[in-house]
């Protein structure tokens, strides 16, 4: 009797030994794609971007959720690092202060080739498993990046973003932010106009996924409806378990899964728990919830590492998704549907928006009505209402032929 009950917690710790051993195997072959890390931002805020600093070395910097021994330690092998840039930049800097983000990104790689691969495609990404490197993609967070301009969306493909975040806690003029949905803000466009219908469809076109975190309900819908190919979530969890409105409903989970969609599980406490404090556990929870109700091919990892100020207990730094694996192993989570979580739900995604895109199609080119953009700091070349210089010296001409007629007048 008192034999056994000294053994249990022995049991306990060999049990928890044999999930993350098996967690460590799986992950050795499919490695985890992570949907959204704000490391870039950080190196803005901390060094201006600046990485020969010395103090930004990427192997040795301890202040950030996210470096190089982290990374290999939580067999990160796919990330998408978010090219952010704050709404007060709207209608001021934004593409500007984007392209930095993305250059960023890019000289990551070029300054550590042997750890981050700069890629655009799922050919990439399972490329730079086979070498061991980070598949290093580009996600710009927030429509506001594109300053409402379809030349700048095609621009940004063209540099490397292969997701769009449609709006972030703000409205874009052409869609409705989550904010909308708490009454903190106004709907402007009730999903979205019809100039960010066109923009979807240009996003289709080229091969841009579709990220529908940050957005309001009617957005989510919206989008859903209107794609040709599935979209992601990458960085939001489910709102039937914190009913926070970055999450997602039952209702848009149910679209998720008619339309083979994936929604990426995000670690913030607040979209985790509803409060301060969180777990390891209560992450699971919200991967366990989506699974259920959307299916195991429509959950994936969203961390917002670096993104955000509290993270759960037991999900520290980027190092510790072999943790999370291995919870979801004790929940009895299929090896297929681990390796689904981890990769392959999310390579399917991006095949698919590979698959549905078009580059012999006519660009979208039908600009957004003038009136719907904030005046300042903008000029109106190219809109009709815009008088150009040929006008304007017609004008000036047909005033100075008046003027003798006035003088004999008088």
């Amino acid at each position: 009797m008192w034999t056994s009950w000294w053994l249990w917690p022995l049991v306990a710790i060999c049990t928890a030994d044999q999930f993350r051993d098996q967690a460590e195997r799986i992950m050795q072959g499919t490695p985890v794609i992570d949907g959204h890390n704000d490391l870039p931002w950080q190196l803005l805020k901390m060094f201006n971007n600046q990485l020969r600093d010395e103090r930004a070395n990427l192997t040795t910097l301890a202040s950030t959720h996210t470096n190089i021994p982290k990374l290999k330690a939580g067999f990160v092998g796919g990330q998408f690092w978010s090219a952010y840039v704050p709404c007060d930049t709207q209608n001021k800097d934004a593409v500007r202060r984007t392209l930095e983000q993305i250059d960023v990104v890019h000289r990551m790689c070029q300054m550590y080739p042997e750890t981050f691969v700069c890629v655009t495609n799922s050919t990439g990404i399972r490329r730079a498993f086979q070498e061991g490197r980070v598949a290093s993609l580009v996600g710009v967070e927030g429509g506001h990046s594109i300053d409402s301009s379809l030349a700048v969306l095609r621009a940004l493909y063209h540099l490397g973003m292969r997701y769009l975040t449609l709006t972030h806690s703000c409205n874009t003029p052409w869609a409705d932010n989550w904010l909308v949905d708490t009454g903190e803000d106004k709907a402007q466009s009730q999903g979205l106009s019809l100039f960010g219908q066109t923009v979807l469809k240009e996003m289709n076109r080229l091969g841009v996924m579709i990220d529908l975190a940050h957005v309001s309900v009617a957005t989510m819908k919206a989008a859903l409806e209107l794609s040709k190919a599935p979209v992601i979530f990458s960085h939001s969890s489910a709102y039937s378990l914190c009913a926070h409105r970055r999450n997602v409903p039952d209702d848009v989970l149910q679209l998720v899964k008619q339309t083979g969609s994936l929604v990426m599980v995000n670690f913030y406490n607040d979209y985790v728990a509803c409060q301060r404090e969180a777990n390891l556990s209560q992450v699971a929870d919200h991967l366990d919830y989506i699974k259920n109700v959307a299916g195991a091919e429509a959950v994936g990892f969203g961390g917002d590492y670096d993104g955000v100020s509290r993270v759960p207990s037991g999900l520290e730094d980027v190092s510790k998704y072999p943790d999370l694996v291995a919870e979801l192993l004790r929940r009895q989570w299929t090896e297929a549907e681990i390796r689904g979580a981890l990769a392959d739900n999310l390579l399917r995604v991006f095949e698919a928006v590979e698959e549905a895109s078009d580059h012999t199609q006519t660009p979208e080119e039908e600009p957004i009505p003038l009136d719907k953009l904030e005046p300042s700091c903008r000029t109106k070349y190219g809109y009709s209402q815009a008088p150009s210089l040929h006008r304007q010296l017609g004008a000036l001409l047909a005033s100075l032929a008046l003027l003798p007629l006035g003088l004999c007048l008088l």
